[in-house]
């Protein structure tokens, strides 16, 4: 068939271009357009092969081989076929296992069948070497692209650019297309500060801290000491506690009965509770009537509605927790046709009614935001999720409890 395949190793590609622009292997270090970055593969495809593009395979990692946010988008696109290996961590490391299998075997049953007549390869792992002669043999013609390397030198296999037949350098230029290196303040960049509403929640400590505090110190000095260390010097720096984060659980015993009288610190008040945690219910009830009657995101969306959230979801949404909490509550604001439930959700804040909050948890599951042990979302992610929904909620009491200074 006169026509091109281009395989993709994404972990090369990506990896090689942050270590151009970025200095550094590390995809975290760069942002990439990929809707872009498929259009440049193509056109430089069917013009250096002269033939039609059949297909883009993209060749990448995920945890357990869940397709995470930008596989999702990549996998939607016109021509764009995604094939994911494992991805496990060792040793403080990330590694890709499987991929080049995968690319091996889509190269060879691709030349086998006669499919194409030009196979573009952007990768530099010699393990492919024997996929490229095969297809070679099967008189398929093995055109292998390499990124520019930061130091001017190979960085692929130089039994894979013996082999081939025609080889490309993706130079800078070509590269900045579609990707960016990420802005940084300083020459290592430091791990972000969590935002004011999440680092006031990590501060907060648990009961028994909290006991042991407010017997060394009066009573008003252990009220405010906990914000002092979520916002001291104008920081925002998570002060961990003994235990690790606390949970509604946590910060509900604080002012259990036989805790003899200790007040809720001040950063205590943004529990973020959807069940148990929250310790104001009357009469033990676990939410009022008009709480639990609230009506769900589900339930406010129409089949038309539905299809175009998920399209959304697919090719805008980047996955990051606040963000997946702000695009939740902007739908669910925007469809509720009972603007009462607006203020009474208001005077609940910071909890989400139960239903809801699951809905939410639910949701944002679908973006690969699972820790991948037991199926739970990460509790820092957790605290994210949700203050992304109240942020976008813009609830008046959020600058009540903001840390001092803001």
């Amino acid at each position: 068939m006169d026509r091109c395949i281009v395989l993709v190793d994404a972990g090369y590609l990506l990896g090689a271009a942050a270590s151009l622009l970025a200095g550094e292997p590390s995809r975290s270090r760069i942002t990439v357009d990929h809707a872009a970055l498929i259009q440049a593969l193509r056109d430089r495809a069917e013009s250096e092969t002269e033939r039609p593009l059949l297909r883009i395979y993209w060749f990448d990692g995920a945890p357990d081989r869940v397709p995470q946010p930008e596989h999702r988008r990549l996998r939607v696109m016109p021509r764009v076929t995604v094939r994911l290996g494992a991805l496990t961590r060792s040793d403080g490391r990330w590694a890709q296992k499987g991929v080049d299998a995968a690319m091996h075997a889509e190269l060879t049953e691709l030349a086998r069948n006669r499919a194409c007549s030009d196979v573009v390869l952007v990768t530099g792992d010699g393990d492919l070497l024997p996929g490229m002669m095969a297809a070679k043999e099967h008189g398929v013609a093995v055109h292998l692209w390499a990124v520019q390397a930061a130091d001017g030198d190979y960085n692929q296999s130089e039994d894979l650019v013996a082999e081939a037949d025609e080889r490309r350098v993706l130079d800078r230029a070509w590269i900045t297309q579609a990707v960016r290196a990420k802005e940084l303040t300083g020459v290592c960049a430091p791990p972000p500060a969590p935002r004011p509403e999440i680092a006031a929640i990590l501060s907060a400590p648990l009961p028994e801290s909290a006991l042991a505090a407010a017997a060394e110190r009066p009573a008003e000095q252990g009220a405010h000491a906990p914000a002092a260390a979520a916002s001291e010097n104008g920081s925002q720096e998570r002060v961990p506690a003994p235990k690790g984060v606390p949970t509604p659980k946590d910060l509900a015993a604080l002012r259990a009965p036989g805790a003899q009288g200790v007040q809720h610190p001040t950063t205590a008040t943004l529990r973020w509770s959807s069940d148990k945690g929250w310790v104001d219910r009357p009469g033990g009830v676990s939410e009022p009537p008009e709480v639990a009657s609230m009506p769900t995101l589900a339930q406010l969306t129409t089949a038309e509605q539905r299809w175009a959230d998920r399209e959304e979801d697919i090719t805008t949404v980047g996955g990051d927790p606040y963000e997946v909490g702000q695009v939740f509550a902007r739908r669910w604001m925007s469809r509720l046709g009972d603007q009462s439930h607006l203020q009474r959700l208001s005077s609940m804040y910071p909890r989400i009614p139960h239903r809801i909050d699951g809905e939410l948890l639910r949701y944002a599951a679908r973006f690969g935001l699972l820790a991948h042990k037991d199926d739970q979302i990460d509790d820092h992610d957790r605290y994210a999720i949700r203050a992304g929904f109240w942020r976008e909620f813009d609830v008046p009491a959020a600058a009540e409890h903001a840390p001092a200074g803001d």
